[in-house]
């Protein structure tokens, strides 16, 4: 029998016994402390110069971690190979799964993914989401209203953090100093839930404009970490505070977050364990990319050319593809 979508339920799925307890684990999931529909193209986040492609990640179990992220957020398998399966939506390619069954799990306490935030082209469809994760029981870690988006959070069968979320209208959000304003508040779950039918589960698969709106990394040090990202790779800062860091490329709330909650000091990662392998940019024109390799270049950072693109690694090993959109 199936039981009734609530807003109890769902706290049931986040662990949490009251919306405040909801609000923990989201607060554990980006840091901070508690304070007070449309197409992919048109969504901010996917039309500044610099934005987030698609992301690889190294697991043990292939077979599993594919069925999660084809059943659970509803990505389509677009390719499969002996070793690798390339899932996405709407044809976009967002994830690609390496097969590495001897790999040992990476620590939470060294450099690498915190999460990958796939962003819902609208409210409704994160409402949506929300009925069929309920209906299929799946366990949250959290969920919680940043000001900016609306968010929630859970983890892949490996341990990869992920969250869910949807935008709020960018001319809603403030700005004070050059600083985007964001927050970590209790979600307004009835108000989610009252876009869609919570008695249909009609999430068969991921919308077609579903990406990837930013990146959450574990770092080693925040200084080295901005100097990388801001000074290198060209994003700008649009918020800091006490052991995170943000930044984006057009105005919008954060295309890369970096935190050093469980990792200040961390070393190189290693490369035969699994979690984040590989993530790519998106750069809006070739002079840009240019810019970018000259930079990455004096600052000592490795560089190879591929296809479309360059390939480098941050100061934890932490490898990024710079791909070209022109």
């Amino acid at each position: 029998m199936t039981l009734p979508l609530t807003r109890r339920r769902l706290l049931h799925l986040a662990g949490a016994s009251c919306p405040a307890i909801a609000m923990i684990g989201a607060v554990k999931a980006e840091g901070g402390t508690t304070i007070g529909a449309v197409q992919a193209e048109a969504l901010l986040a996917n039309r500044t110069p610099i934005r987030i492609g698609s992301v690889a990640l190294r697991v043990r179990d292939l077979e599993k971690m594919t069925a999660f992220y084809r059943d659970v957020l509803g990505l389509a398998v677009l390719e499969r190979t002996g070793s690798q399966v390339r899932l996405g939506a709407g044809g976009f390619p967002l994830l690609a799964l390496e097969h590495k069954p001897s790999a040992t799990l990476e620590p939470p306490t060294s450099a690498g993914l915190y999460h990958t935030a796939f962003l819902m082209p609208s409210r409704k469809d994160l409402a949506r989401w929300l009925v069929h994760v309920a209906v299929n029981r799946v366990p949250l870690a959290g969920f919680a209203d940043h000001l900016v988006s609306e968010a929630v959070y859970l983890d892949d069968p490996e341990g990869n953090g992920i969250e869910v979320y949807s935008d709020r209208d960018p001319n809603q959000w403030k700005w004070s100093d050059g600083a985007v304003i964001m927050g970590t508040e209790q979600l307004d779950v009835d108000g989610i839930l009252s876009l869609t039918n919570i008695r249909v589960n009609d999430y068969a698969q991921a919308p077609e404009g579903l990406r990837i709106g930013h990146m959450h990394l574990r770092v080693g040090g925040l200084e080295s970490a901005a100097a990388f990202y801001r000074d290198a790779v060209g994003f700008a800062p649009t918020r800091q505070r006490n052991g995170a860091t943000f930044l984006s490329s057009g105005g919008y709330h954060h295309h890369v977050g970096m935190n050093t909650w469980r990792s200040a000091g961390a070393g190189m990662r290693d490369e035969t364990a699994t979690g984040l392998a590989w993530f790519s940019l998106h750069v809006a024109d070739s002079a840009i990319l240019e810019q970018q390799e000259q930079r990455l270049r004096k600052a000592g950072a490795a560089v190879a050319t591929i296809t479309g693109g360059i390939e480098t690694a941050d100061p934890w090993g932490t490898r990024l593809r710079l791909l070209r959109t022109d």
